[in-house]
């Protein structure tokens, strides 16, 4: 089994009033009830700052010091807030993710393609990649569903759109947490 990382992320839905009604009016994407995403703009990390504590327990490496290692600790740290998505992920998994990482109060959600230098989804921040996939393609949180479909949509990206920043992506596979709740 793989270990994965954790991340606590802003939770984006029609409950986020205007803005998602923005979003869904520019994006297009109205199968959408949700995203669920490491997308910097649309579900930001929860945790502004890192304090001292957050070194011995944070993922720091290829700057991705908003993922924890220890879920346990990551709970307690954002035990007050609202609105929030507790995610499992992994980065650029070599076959399907669900064979790799299974966890009780973790739900498989699927595949997402974040640009390396921006943080940004090629799947819903990009304004669609047509020769890559169609907005009906993503699952009802924003995803793909499909490990090999996500590893095909991320390479028809670097195929069709060699020139686009926001086509050269890694692929994460993501798990929402049930419940948070800290131990």
């Amino acid at each position: 089994m793989e270990t994965p990382y954790f991340i606590a992320v802003e939770a984006f839905a029609p409950d986020s009033g205007q803005a998602w009604q923005e979003y869904i009016a520019w994006s297009g994407l109205t199968q959408l009830t949700e995203v669920v995403s490491l997308d910097i703009l649309l579900c930001a990390p929860v945790i502004d700052e890192l304090t001292a504590e957050d070194w011995n327990y944070n993922v720091q490496e290829n700057y991705l010091t908003d993922y924890f290692h220890d879920l346990d600790y990551l709970l307690r740290r954002v035990d007050t807030l609202t609105s929030i998505n507790i995610l499992a992920v992994l980065l650029n998994p070599e076959s399907d993710a669900r064979r790799l990482w299974a966890e009780d109060r973790f739900q498989f959600l699927g595949y997402d393609l974040i640009e390396r230098t921006t943080g940004i989804s090629a799947l819903t921040n990009c304004g669609g990649f047509d020769q890559a996939f169609a907005n009906e393609d993503l699952s009802p949180a924003g995803l793909l569903a499909a490990y090999d479909d996500a590893r095909e949509v991320q390479n028809l990206l670097k195929t069709h759109y060699p020139d686009e920043p926001h086509a050269d992506c890694d692929l994460w596979a993501i798990w929402r947490m049930d419940r948070v709740s800290a131990p």
